[in-house]
């Protein structure tokens, strides 16, 4: 075990755990709400430090990020637990499961740094489950890497307090936050957790100058009605700026939200039609492979500028300096692909 941050004594041996909105207060021999932070004799420690559940070079665009690095590859690497409880969530058997009961790989932030210079990838992504719940792990190997020249990636649900996002910010290269509502009661009874601590995150990675991207999986009859994805899509443009690439995803019946049905394409396409209605400049859709609208086109003139196939580059039209070819427009996109580095590497 590995002692935690961010936490408090209490009476009687309990601690409060702040890392995030959850507050757990935790007696002594009992885990928090995420089940890897556990309160040992009045202090707390985090349980999953160096344990890693699984490690591969990523596609960038499947974090996704379509304006970072495109056409690059991320180290990814993931744990277990999650400080929230989605009823639709895709990892499950990582995000429940225990310590004990799941075979994971011992670690280091040396060797995980190591690991990623060797491989052809230009960043580490901490991803798969919540990295949140990792944090002493992830602030560790962040400023390994930091110092190594790696870029790092948070693919997180944005559950975090201000002072340990502060922390870790000046490490952070880009992040995708899942955004998966705009409704506090679906926050609260699909997800048992909160959303304007999401929203926070999201406004102060942008104001820590942490490339940005969002993602909302859209379920029939939850949270794709109009009325919320106009008033989403307002609050991104008005709070985060219209040029904050937002991916609109696809949902599949999974773990415990088996009543819906598979997202309808026209819905991705209504929400992307409301986005752009909103003044949003860059909107993807997500788990639909093959849509046109997997592709970067110029907001001013409307030319193709990035052709994706799946998590693959299939052609890419920008000049150097990150403008549009044909009208000059600046786009939004952190590294563009050099000749060389048009080989995508993707599982």
């Amino acid at each position: 075990m590995y002692e935690a941050r961010f936490w408090e004594s209490l009476e009687d041996k309990t601690v409060r755990c702040s890392l995030c909105p959850q507050y757990c207060k935790i007696r002594e021999g009992k885990r928090g709400f995420c089940g890897v932070r556990e309160n040992k004799e009045g202090k707390l420690y985090t349980l999953n430090y160096g344990l890693v559940s699984s490690a591969f070079p990523d596609p960038i665009e499947k974090k996704p990020l379509f304006h970072f690095w495109p056409g690059s590859c991320a180290y990814s690497l993931g744990t277990i637990g999650c400080n929230l409880y989605c009823l639709f969530c895709q990892n499950f058997t990582i995000a429940r499961a225990k310590p004990e009961e799941y075979r994971l790989v011992e670690t280091t932030p040396k060797e995980i740094v190591k690991k990623a210079k060797k491989s052809p990838c230009k960043s580490i992504a901490y991803t798969y489950n919540e990295p949140i719940i990792w944090y002493e792990f992830v602030y560790d190997t962040a400023k390994i890497a930091k110092e190594e020249g790696l870029f790092n990636i948070l693919v997180t649900n944005g559950f975090i307090t201000q002072e340990p996002l502060n922390e870790i910010a000046p490490y952070i290269n880009a992040a995708n936050v899942d955004v998966k509502s705009f409704n506090e009661e679906f926050y609260r009874k699909i997800t048992k957790s909160k959303l304007q601590p999401v929203l926070e995150t999201c406004k102060t990675m942008v104001e820590k100058g942490i490339h940005l991207e969002i993602t909302t999986l859209l379920i029939p009859g939850y949270n794709d009605s109009e009325e919320e994805l106009k008033a989403l899509t307002k609050w991104v443009v008005e709070n985060l700026g219209p040029e904050i690439p937002h991916h609109f995803s696809r949902f599949y019946p999974h773990f415990k939200l088996l009543d819906a049905p598979p997202t309808p394409t026209k819905t991705i396409e209504k929400a992307m039609k409301i986005a752009k209605e909103q003044g949003e400049k860059y909107v993807y859709a997500g788990n639909i492979p093959g849509h046109n609208s997997e592709n970067t086109y110029c907001p001013n003139c409307g030319k193709q500028l990035i052709r994706r196939i799946g998590f693959r580059i299939g052609a890419y039209d920008l000049n150097k300096d990150a403008t549009c070819p044909q009208c000059n427009t600046k786009i939004p996109i952190k590294g563009p692909i050099e000749e060389e580095e048009k080989e995508v590497y993707y599982t």
